[in-house]
């Protein structure tokens, strides 16, 4: 019975990759309808087009997201056997009218939409796939226990998906699951109480977005298992997800709260069908290689290095915060037993300005970084000794802000002030709002000596308006 069940678990959640897939190849094709149609068309279409993609994206996270939480999948079954066959027999249903050819496009949108919407009650399409979306919203926050779960709410949308299914022929399906009580599905599960720091990168809104050239499709190389063949603990805390390619790729980090140790779990397609690749931290080495990142793993049969992963990133600011994320869990995972020190380095960046700082009541360096190839800059605040020596606190990338005369004021002999700087922090203990003053939130940076202040001031200033000018004399304080 349990295989059995497991067979059921995969078809499923392998259902849920192949509507994506389905959900995006209509959306595709309505975009091109969009454009054959008068510009009072544009508002629907888009709507509709816009909860496709989302609905894909949601149905890529569910399956995604149920390697992390694999003891739970069971919950999901009865859920996912109401909405997959509605929500496929609406693609099919769209794609059917899209490909009449017997009358014009003008026609086959009138019709699509109008018939549609009667057949479930009145309620317009794009709404029906707000409908869908938030459905599969509530069975994530279900599959990972979020505190912000609403039972009865899935169990209303669960009765409107029903009506839908009966307005349109399909049966309610058997229970292929088991029968799980509602005060059980919450139970308490072991937990970190606390918001780790990686959770929080890349829900921050970029502060400027520097495109990178010449992007090449992303890829992982393995090696790969099947979809429930992976060896995941229950008690796991997911840190962030990121798509590649419209998510053909994706890339999820999760903590095992057991050992403390992050892990990084790749999906990829083949055939239509997810496989799956997972390593730790402290199994990788992350190089960039120009708009690139390379993940290699240590292969035992070759006694080399060989490539696990190439993820190429849409924008310069994405790409470094990965980096810096990436390094900071590796050097902070107690499964690292050995970091070569030029693991810290991004390359592709020269080093324009150093020096030492107390930041937060900790010694760090703080670097100014330009990128070569973007001449994007940024700040950088590293641990200055120790065994974390050279680790990431924090980064900030300068935007057109810099521009102001009032951006940048030193306050005293060792203190400058920063209007307008967003900090991306890598770190559990550091905090920055020990450093903002004043009442617009300046960001204070505490030189240890005089002349740290002042090259800061004259190089950051001839940096931002020469960006090619060799700084060297700049870097002061070096360790």
């Amino acid at each position: 019975m349990e295989q059995s069940l497991q067979k059921i678990d995969y078809r499923l959640l392998q259902g849920c990759c192949l509507e994506a897939e389905r959900a995006d190849i209509v959306s595709v094709s309505l975009e091109g309808l969009r454009m054959a149609l008068p510009e009072s068309y544009g508002g629907p279409i888009n709507a509709l087009v816009a909860g496709m993609r989302k609905c894909a994206q949601l149905l890529r996270n569910l399956a995604d997201l149920s390697q992390m939480h694999f003891n739970r999948v069971s919950i999901l079954l009865n859920y996912l056997q109401i909405i997959l066959p509605c929500l496929s027999r609406t693609l099919r249903d769209i794609i059917e009218y899209y490909e009449d050819r017997t009358v014009s496009k003008d026609i086959r949108w009138r019709r699509m939409y109008h018939k549609m919407t009667q057949e479930v009650g009145g309620l317009p399409l794009p709404q029906r796939f707000m409908l869908y979306n938030h459905f599969l919203d509530c069975l994530k926050q279900l599959l990972i226990r979020s505190p912000t779960f609403d039972l009865n709410g899935l169990e209303l949308l669960r009765t409107r998906i029903i009506e839908m299914r009966e307005a349109r022929g399909l049966p309610t399906p058997a229970h292929v699951g088991p029968v799980v009580r509602p005060e059980t599905l919450l139970m308490p599960i072991t937990q970190d109480p606390t918001v780790h720091w990686a959770e929080q990168i890349f829900s921050l809104p970029l502060p400027s977005r520097t495109a990178l050239k010449h992007a090449k499709t992303s890829k992982a190389c393995g090696p790969f298992l099947a979809w429930g063949q992976l060896n995941i603990p229950k008690e796991t805390k997911m840190l962030f997800r990121r798509p590649f390619d419209e998510d053909r790729l994706a890339l999820m980090a999760y903590l095992n709260l057991v050992n403390h140790t992050p892990y990084i779990l790749l999906r990829t397609y083949h055939l239509g069908a997810p496989w799956f690749s997972l390593r730790g931290t402290h199994e990788l080495v992350l190089q960039r290689e120009e708009n690139c990142l390379q993940l290699k793993r240590w292969s035992l049969s070759e006694g080399a290095p060989k490539l696990w992963a190439s993820l190429y990133f849409k924008t310069w600011e994405e790409l470094t915060l990965f980096h810096c994320t990436f390094v900071s869990l590796k050097a902070r995972n107690t499964m690292t037993t050995n970091m070569n020190l030029g693991e810290f380095k991004l390359a592709g960046e020269k080093k324009t300005f150093q020096a030492q700082i107390i930041d937060d009541g900790f010694k760090h360096s703080l670097m100014v970084y330009q990128d070569i190839a973007t001449r994007g800059f940024r700040l950088h605040a590293a641990v200055w000794d120790g065994e974390l020596r050279l680790c990431p606190v924090w980064t900030a990338f300068v935007t057109h802000q810099s521009a102001s005369p009032t951006w940048l004021r030193r306050k005293s002999p060792h203190r400058v002030w920063l209007k307008d700087v967003q900090l991306y922090v890598f770190c559990k203990g550091y905090r920055q709002q020990n450093q903002r003053k004043g009442e617009a939130g300046a960001f204070e940076i505490n030189f240890v000596s005089e002349s740290g202040a002042a090259h800061f001031l004259e190089a950051f200033s001839s940096t931002v308006s020469e960006p090619s000018t060799d700084s060297r004399e700049a870097i002061e304080d070096a360790k």
